[in-house]
């Protein structure tokens, strides 16, 4: 009589974990059009930088190229890369009174979010730190080569992207506040002061 034929090998076609194992795993660049651009402007920037020269001789047209591509890459970092890939955003807001305050968020997410998102935080800020560093390095060279002309744009390089690495620093070890704590208390504030207009103009109407 014949036996029946038993499968007594391993499975491990699905022995990688469970799940969410396998859903972070797939997930690492959840942005991966963001996480380009986070690159793309600031390198592109230093690229023009360093080979200006070979492409074209005039000063005007570099120095517009090179300034264009550092004001994008200021833009993008600070309004749509740090929000997508970090959680974090900065930002300078004026009250009614007429007073400047900036405001540094974090926003708060999973532990299954932050490690799916590691590559990306990696990425976004080795880009934040290095390309600074580098305008530094510029700043050096055009300064003992008394290549003057390139001085104020080496600044603004230095300027622009020192300001999104302080502020993106600033929200990372000082400035965390979720966005809903902002709204919050944004929306009480509101309500105190037309509590308070209504309470005032309710003995005028009277008399």
């Amino acid at each position: 009589m014949k036996q029946p034929l038993v499968d007594d090998t391993e499975d491990v076609s699905l022995d990688f974990g469970n799940e969410e194992e396998l859903a972070l795993r797939k997930a690492r660049i959840r942005h991966p059009l963001a996480t380009f651009f986070h690159l793309f402007f600031r390198v592109s920037a230093i690229v023009t930088y360093l080979l200006c020269d070979w492409f074209s001789k005039s000063f005007v047209a570099c120095f517009v190229t090179i300034l264009l591509l550092l004001s994008f890459d200021f833009w993008s970092v600070k309004n749509v890369t740090g929000r997508l890939l970090v959680g974090l955003r900065w930002w300078n807001q004026i009250d009614e009174d007429g007073k400047s305050h900036w405001v540094f968020e974090a926003k708060k997410v999973s532990a299954s979010i932050a490690a799916s998102t590691e590559a990306e935080a990696r990425i976004f800020w080795l880009g934040l730190i290095i390309c600074p560093v580098i305008w530094t390095v510029f700043f050096f060279s055009t300064l003992f080569s008394l290549k003057l002309k390139w001085m104020a744009l080496v600044i603004v390089g230095i300027s622009l992207q020192s300001a999104n690495l302080y502020g993106y620093i600033h929200c990372k070890l000082g400035g965390k506040k979720s966005i809903s704590k902002v709204t919050s208390r944004f929306m009480s504030r509101r309500m105190f002061q037309r509590a308070l207009m209504k309470s005032t103009t309710l003995p005028s109407a009277q008399n």
